[in-house]
């Protein structure tokens, strides 16, 4: 069954919809407001801001799976081999990333645990192995699994969605980024590109070092970010 316009677009309205929340709620002005009407629950902010993450996403994603449409192409035969290899290879990659981040700061319970209410999460650059490659290896690791996979009509609007807002969204965050680690990591971006890899774009790894030290060198409080 074919989806109607009005579908369609519904559904680019649920992604948008998520897209412009999850944005506000990731930004250090909203941050910042949280931090100074609510000094005493800041700390809990990253916590609330993952559950809503999640639970905001519900709403598309029933879309997505609800509707499906016509088919538009189906991986077979070698192809489907190479499609589910790259997936699962993408998901073992995540996995195995998982040692190189804060996981603790990540989902806000360090924060929690440490009573931690500045809007700024704590931490400095940290540059894993494939942050060598691209600046947003969870980013590019998603994409992949996105499109390997089977394709109908509601499926290939969705996945279109979330690869514009990951594009969007790690130009949100290299502002942050920039404004918290400065020249550091403006020459690791000037170095490494962003999504997809690069010949020529790829960092070395006493390269990467010497990034993570100037950071560290820089002191424990770097400039105040600007959103």
């Amino acid at each position: 069954m074919t989806l109607s316009a009005d579908q369609l677009v519904l559904l680019v309205m649920a992604w948008s919809a998520y897209a412009v929340l999850h944005s506000a709620l990731a930004s250090l002005t909203v941050k910042r407001w949280v931090a100074a009407r609510w000094p005493r629950r800041a700390h809990g902010y990253r916590l609330g801001f993952n559950l809503l993450a999640v639970l905001l996403l519900l709403p598309p994603l029933w879309l997505t799976f609800a509707w499906r449409g016509s088919l538009l192409w189906s991986w077979g035969g070698v192809w489907a081999w190479v499609a589910n290899g790259l997936a699962l290879a993408a998901v073992a990659g995540f996995l195995w990333s998982l040692r190189y981040y804060d996981m603790a700061v990540f989902s806000g319970s360090a924060q929690w645990r440490k009573a931690h209410r500045a809007a700024e999460d704590p931490g400095r650059l940290r540059l894993s192995p494939l942050h060598r490659y691209v600046r947003h290896p969870w980013y590019s690791l998603g994409l992949v699994i996105l499109w390997t996979r089977n394709m109908d009509e509601a499926r290939l609007v969705s996945t279109l969605c979330i690869t514009l807002y990951l594009w969007l969204g790690s130009l949100l965050e290299e502002r942050k980024l920039l404004a918290f680690h400065g020249e550091a990591y403006a020459a690791y971006r000037r170095r490494v590109a962003g999504l997809l890899p690069w010949p020529g774009r790829i960092l070395g790894r006493e390269e990467a070092r010497d990034l993570e030290a100037r950071t560290a060198d820089a002191g424990a409080t770097p400039p105040r970010p600007r959103d």
